[in-house]
This record gives structure tokens, sequence and C-alpha cells, in this order.
């Protein structure tokens, strides 16, 4: 490890390349080594903080006139790809104004924001009103411990606010994200008895009771009311207002009014001619904001017990966050954003989650922004590099606005 190192038309871009090194579960070395050799070209102090060798965390800091400090986050991995679904390199190409590629928009596009921002103040020799820092991370798509939880274990950054770079936008309507569901992750588990396929009455069918399991799980999150907290109402009319157009108002409401429940995995069975004895199933359950997932577990353990030989298990699970409207990086967000674009900027709750959370759950008010085309884990990805350009302006001015 070097110096600062903790331990603990159409054309290909050679940047772009690094994305099969961030792809879960890839590593993020070789793209730290780029963006730090960058960084520090630049004559910008840089710092690693290491827990995984394969997942560094990068720190990059420009001091500021006044003692305070705003942080800038973007984690350098990506969800994964099937490159035989793109019509375009999901490795890297451009075309005109596009730049596609796996994780151009979540978040290699950002994280090009964030550079263009820091070598903006150095190259114009600007001495920013606080002092910035910029952390670029690892392990952020697949919620590991290696990427934004150990700079917070290893009190390598201390902000005063933060701002995370996912993008948080598609098309024009823009928005600031000051809150994030919480998620309830459920393994669910059926038992049955095998027998022979043509004498399926010999035994008991365990996909066919896992399936009815998992649907009165569905309707009983359906039918539940969640308890809003009176803070986050003014959040959820906006948000509400914000996911209207693509999903229709009521869902939308429903969205944060009741939990929503994916099932994610489903399996069971060995072959054709038997009669499964086992089945299991994953189960995405978001919840609003405050509201405590131990309580809907609780419920979900009261549906399965009318079921026989079910049983369910808790992989993992968080209790949404946000950010109170008097929050010291809210108002600012969302004035920078509108100045750069011109445009209403909505005040949200995010319908997934972010490092975000690992920050409000650290104590330190934080937010989401990014500028987007809506593209985030589809197949042919990409941002333009208006976009790119229009997110390093906000991250540039919010320093002049915290």
């Amino acid at each position: 490890m070097g110096p600062g190192t903790r331990t603990g038309g159409r054309e290909s871009h050679p940047l772009a390349r690094r994305v099969r090194h961030a792809e879960p579960p890839g590593t993020t070395e070789e793209i730290v080594d780029w963006t730090e050799e960058r960084l520090r070209g630049w004559g910008i102090e840089t710092d690693r903080v290491v827990t995984d060798s394969t997942k560094p965390n990068l720190v990059a800091t420009i001091p500021g006139a006044r003692d305070r400090t705003v942080l800038f986050n973007g984690h350098l991995d990506t969800v994964p790809y099937h490159q035989g679904q793109w019509d375009y390199d999901p490795l890297g190409e451009r075309k005109d104004d596009r730049i596609y590629g796996r994780g151009a928009e979540d978040m290699k596009g950002p994280i090009a924001s964030l550079l263009l921002a820091s070598r903006a103040f150095v190259e114009t020799e600007t001495t920013p009103p606080v002092t910035l820092q910029f952390a670029f991370v690892p392990d952020e798509e697949t919620g590991g411990e290696a990427g934004t939880a150990t700079l917070l274990e290893e009190e390598a950054v201390d902000p005063d606010v933060c701002l995370v770079s996912e993008t948080t936008s598609a098309g024009d309507r823009r928005s600031v994200t000051v809150a994030e569901r919480g998620k309830l992750w459920l393994t669910v588990e059926a038992k049955g008895q095998a027998a022979h396929g043509s004498r399926p009455m010999l035994g008991i069918n365990a996909i066919d009771r896992l399936d009815g399991a998992i649907e009165d799980c569905r309707r009983t999150l359906e039918d539940r009311e969640l308890s809003l907290k009176p803070v986050l109402e003014p959040v959820i009319g906006e948000s509400v207002e914000y996911y209207a157009p693509v999903m229709g108002e009521e869902a939308a409401r429903a969205m944060f009014e009741r939990p929503t429940a994916n099932l994610g995995t489903f399996s069971g069975g060995e072959s054709i001619n038997s009669v499964p004895e086992r089945a299991v199933a994953e189960l995405d359950v978001r919840l609003t904001p405050g509201v405590d997932p131990t309580d809907v577990l609780s419920d979900m353990c009261d549906v399965l017990d009318r079921h026989e030989r079910v049983s369910v298990r808790e992989v993992s699970s968080t209790t949404g966050t946000y950010e109170a409207s008097d929050s010291p990086v809210v108002t600012p967000a969302i004035e920078a954003a509108r100045r750069v674009t011109g445009d209403r900027i909505y005040r949200r709750c995010a319908s997934g989650g972010s490092d975000a959370r690992l920050f409000r759950d650290a104590g330190i008010p934080s937010v989401e922004f990014g500028l987007g085309v809506g593209t985030a884990h589809a197949t042919d990805e990409y941002t333009t590099v208006g976009t790119v350009i229009g997110n390093a302006a906000v991250y540039a001015l919010l320093p002049y606005l915290c």
C-alpha cells in the first residue's frame, strides 16, 4: 500500500473499462488507483482506509476557509450486467452526448462530477469556503462493510454535513432525497413430504405449501396501515407527487402508507417427477421511514404460524432514516440544485436505500442528489455529458450555501 494508506461517435473510454473491477463480486482496486493518481496529480491530499484489500476506500481533502466540513460520498461498485443483452459496450462506449456502460448513472457519472468539482477548485486556485472531503467507497450495492461503514468505524471522516451523489432525478423531474425507506429481508422455508410425481396424493408438495404462505404474507402486508410520523407528512406529500407520473398517485401513496413486498427468489424441488419436500423463497419488504421492522416481522411470524411446517428467518433489516426540515443540509442542497437547473426540486423519500442511512445513523445530516436520465441498473445504462457537468456545478456550489 502506498502513502496515506490505513490498514483496516461511438468510442470507448479507458476509465469506463474499470467498471468490470467494480462489479460484485469483483474488486475496486484498479479504479481507486486511477482516481488517486489523478487527484494527487492535481495536488489534492488523499488517504486510503482499508479493511478489505480488494475494496479500498479513498478520501480526498481540500482545506477550506472555515472550520466546517462538507463531505461528498460516492460508490465505485456497480450491479452486474449481461453483455449479450446490450446494444452498447457495458464496459464503456460514447455516442454523441451519451456515455453508455454499467454504472454510467449509478454511479460512475456522479463520480466523474465529483472529480470535476474538485479539479475546478484546484485549477482556479480557489479556496473553498469550507473544507471539502470526497469519499470514494466500495461495497454499496451489496450492503457490505468494507465501504462507508469502514470510514465511519475508523473515524476517517467527521463532516458537518454530507451529500451522497446518488442519482435522484429522472429527466426533468428533479429531487433531493431527504429520507429513505427501511427494509426487512426474509427467507421463508417450507417442508413437505417427498413422493413419486405420478402419485402426488401420497406426498405433501412443499412448493404449494410455500406459495400459499407467501400469498398470505402479502395479503397481510397490503392490509397493514403504517403509522407515519408527523414530521414526514410534507416529505411524503412531495414524494407522492414525484412518483405519481410513473406509477399513478394511488400506488405512490400506498408505497408509503403500507409495506411493499417483492418475492425476489423462489426455489424448490429436484426433478419434474418428484413431489418436492423443500422450498425456499426470499422476500424483500420495504417500510416507511421510522417504522420498526421488528413489528412487521412479528406480524409475519403470526401469519406463518398458521401454516404447517413453514418457517421464517430474518436475513437483514434496517429502520428507514430521514432528515428534519431544519436539517443544515436540506435547504442548501435544494437551493444549489434549483439555481443550477432552474427547475422545481422535490424534497422526497427514496424508495430504496443508500449509504446516506449510515451517515444519518452516525448523527451526520445527509441527503442524496444527482441529476440523471432514469437508466440506473438498466440494460444500455447511460448518462449524458450535460448531466455530468450539471452535477459538477451543483456539487461545486453547495459548499457556498452550507
